[in-house]
């Protein structure tokens, strides 16, 4: 096959003219690994929690558009917009066009950077606003809220900053723009650069714009690092770094944690009332966000997650575990409606935690010792797996084997049914596979044998209960009649061969039933909330990586370049698709989603010995 390696040069970008877009999530995100911010075409800022992803949002205006919450740059006469990240970073620039030929350019950041042997990550969001082309006019809107939108914080003045107070602390904007403009709203010419620094209530020690570009010259530097070592594939290296970096950005270095998205609430399609909050940690989306990077190289967040879930396993006296945390290891995110938010596009409601923590979910165990199999194998890590950490793992495996056949909510998290889903058996195999792997890599042959023993006996129920004869495939659950696109990842996890018969029937009828186009649900049955409106995107690079395992490469190929079409102008995606209208749909950036970009290029691309 003739592959063209994608071109190196610069970031996708994309221009705006404020017509309506198809993508309606055009953001970029900008982020540290501690907090992050969502940036709209136009350089507003929509989105941000304080002091951590799962916060109180102080930007809101993402799900309230009517009503503030957000940080604008808005230029007079404002024409069109052009927008990239700067190449191999987290650093965005927006640059904003009037009618007379002025422009305006946006910088906008989080620092993170080394400095005295460590590496440094405030909780400021930087913004720099320079004339690009003569005489730019523009407001500056800065409109922070309080109690997820329901009021605006107090303020006060001092000699060149606006203090925000908030009920758990004071938030500091310190610029060299006329605080008055700021605080009136008011239209003025740029006939220079300005910065802004928002962050903790501390007194910064020299000039804002003397800071803001010294932040941004270590940071720019920073990230340039950090690509330089990912072991990157041949084709489509810019995807691949911008999705690494998402990634990045969406683990929390603090404690380890990775959230399954930085939002709440967007839906999943229109009215649907599939609204939920994803910004907490998911054992299982976890498990495939850390082994994407693992495959690029960057073992780091392996490590910090490793950290996060040795963590949570001590805190179970007998191995159990939920299916979702806090970033700081809380248990109980207690959902509820916030009702004064009208949500994305006025789609509520807007929900505040997840109730998903409640549920049976028996994949989580595979996931987690999945998630750290690596630490065991991997000779260039500072610190490999051991006995005792071994030991702790043993009791998640002792769950797994106790509750392959038992009922549970399963991958998809049905509220209403329980049922022993095909998914949740394959992962408890796993889990009991891969301790078996494990212990004879420690030499441990009395308790690699058990589990082994162990592992054949759940795949061996598995095969057998989870086939259905009549559709010819392996189905959602024991004794069910739909499909499961999760089921795509069987040899992925290594359960099964992806040559063997049954599994190519199974990946038929997939093809058949939930494949349209060149996207897949996640199912068809209907659910708590009536027929999946949306693909699921991650499903769909699931179906890329099965068609390049059974050598349908053409066929991968074309459906892999149809989803890159159906990325935003930074190249981000969230978690679904319409297909009919193309529009990306539900919580953003999606971890899921960024991983199955990476994942599939794996599949996908030449090797090196190919074109060197």
């Amino acid at each position: 096959m003739n592959f063209a390696v994608t071109p190196q040069i610069t970031e996708q970008a994309g221009t705006d003219t404020g017509a309506p877009n198809r993508a309606s999530l055009d953001l970029g995100v900008i982020g540290n690994s501690a907090i992050a911010a969502l940036v709209d075409r136009k350089g507003s800022i929509v989105w941000s929690c304080l002091p951590r992803f799962d916060g109180d949002p102080f930007f809101c205006n993402l799900l309230d558009h009517a009503d503030g919450g957000d940080w604008s740059i808005e230029l007079d006469g404002f024409e069109r917009s052009e927008q990239r990240y700067l190449r191999n970073t987290a650093i965005l620039e927006t640059v904003l066009h009037d009618g007379d030929g002025n422009a305006l350019r946006i910088i906008d950041f989080v620092p993170r950077f080394k400095q005295h042997g460590r590496l440094f990550r405030p909780q400021n969001i930087i913004r720099i606003v320079e004339p690009l082309i003569g005489a730019p006019r523009a407001r500056i809107r800065m409109r922070p809220r309080q109690d997820y939108g329901k009021s605006e914080p107090e303020r006060s003045r001092g000699t060149s900053h606006i203090k925000f107070h908030l009920p758990d602390g004071t938030v500091r904007l310190t610029t060299d723009v006329p605080l008055v403009f700021i605080e009136n709203e008011t239209p003025f010419i740029f006939n220079r650069p300005y910065a802004m620094v928002l962050g903790p209530d501390e007194s910064l020690e020299e000039a804002p714009m003397y800071l803001a570009r010294r932040f941004q010259d270590r940071t720019h530097n920073y990230w340039i690092d950090w690509t330089r070592y990912l072991s990157l594939p041949v084709d489509w290296q810019d995807v691949t770094i911008r999705a690494a970096i998402t990634l990045k950005l969406c683990a929390s270095e603090d404690t380890g944690a990775i959230v399954a998205a930085l939002t709440t609430s967007i839906p999943e399609y229109g009215q649907s009332g599939r609204t939920w909050d994803y910004r907490f940690c998911w054992l299982r989306d976890s498990y495939f966000t850390v082994n994407a990077l693992n495959r690029l190289g960057a073992t780091k967040t392996m490590e910090d997650y490793l950290r996060y879930v040795v963590n949570i396993a001590a805190a179970s006296k007998d191995g159990y575990l939920q299916p979702l945390f806090g970033i700081g290891m809380e248990q109980e995110p207690d959902e509820e409606i916030v009702p004064h938010l009208p949500g994305y596009r006025g789609l509520g409601p807007v929900r505040r935690g997840n109730a998903a923590y409640t549920q049976v979910q028996n994949d989580g165990y595979g996931s987690v010792i999945l998630a750290i199999t690596q630490i065991f194998f991997d000779e260039r890590l500072p610190q490999q797996g051991d006995v005792p950490l071994f030991e702790r793992l043993e009791p998640l495996g002792e769950q797994a084997f106790a509750r392959w056949d038992k009922p549970d909510a399963g991958l998809w998290e049905f509220r209403t049914r329980e049922e022993v889903h095909t998914h949740s058996s394959i992962m408890c195999w796993a889990a009991c596979d891969r301790l078996a792997r494990i212990a004879k890599k420690l030499e441990l042959t009395e308790r690699a044998a058990y589990w082994r023993e162990r592992a054949e006996i759940i795949r061996n129920g598995t095969l057998a209960r989870g086939w259905n004869e009549q559709l010819g495939a392996y189905v959602s659950s024991f004794g069910g009649e739909n499909l499961d696109a999760s089921l795509l990842l069987m040899p992925e996890i290594g359960f099964i061969d992806a040559h063997d018969p049954r599994y190519l029937s199974t990946l038929g009828a997939i093809e058949k039933h939930l494949r349209y186009g060149n996207h897949v649900y996640r199912y068809r049955a209907p659910d708590d909330f009536g027929e999946p409106e949306t693909a699921f995107t991650a499903c769909t690079f699931w179906l890329i990586d099965a068609l390049a395992r059974v050598g349908r490469l053409d066929d991968a190929r074309a459906v892999f370049e149809d989803v890159l079409s159906h990325r935003n102008h930074l190249g981000l995606l969230s978690e679904g698709l319409h297909i009919e209208t193309g529009e990306l749909w539900g919580n953003f950036p999606q971890t899921y989603s960024m991983v199955g970009l990476i994942n599939s290029i794996m599949h996908l691309s030449r090797k090196w010995d190919e074109v060197l």
